[in-house]
């Protein structure tokens, strides 16, 4: 039951546009007990039917520039292939690092942006 919910919150958070990834991680690191390089691969694979979803949603509503998603879908298949050789070359302890600076990272930036909102 404890997964479905993580799963139901983390694709919540995805089909929202903001990265489910950042729930279903650590969540499977720190609940479950997976290593980080399969809990990012249970990531993506859990990426591809909820991002169908989405991208139905989001493109029914007019949502989307098919000009900058071909631009970013190129540039993202090229980093993707550049990131994955790296993650299974990296040790797990590196990449559960890099992945928790990351997440620092987008939270401080986060937390920055909405008191330049506000003021």
């Amino acid at each position: 039951m404890l997964l479905f919910i993580i799963g139901l919150f983390s694709g919540m958070i995805s089909a929202m546009g903001i990265g489910g990834g950042a729930i279903l991680i650590p969540a499977l690191i720190f609940i479950e007990g997976t290593k980080q390089q399969t809990a990012q691969s249970i990531n993506l694979i859990n990426f591809i039917p909820v991002a169908v979803v989405a991208l139905i949603i989001h493109f029914k509503n007019k949502n989307i520039s098919t000009r900058h998603a071909l631009i970013l879908t190129l540039a993202g298949l090229a980093g993707a292939v550049i990131g994955s050789g790296l993650a299974v070359r990296l040790p797990g302890e590196m990449l559960s690092r890099l992945f928790g600076v990351f997440l620092l990272i987008m939270g401080s930036y986060e937390i920055a942006y909405k008191e330049k909102n506000r003021s």
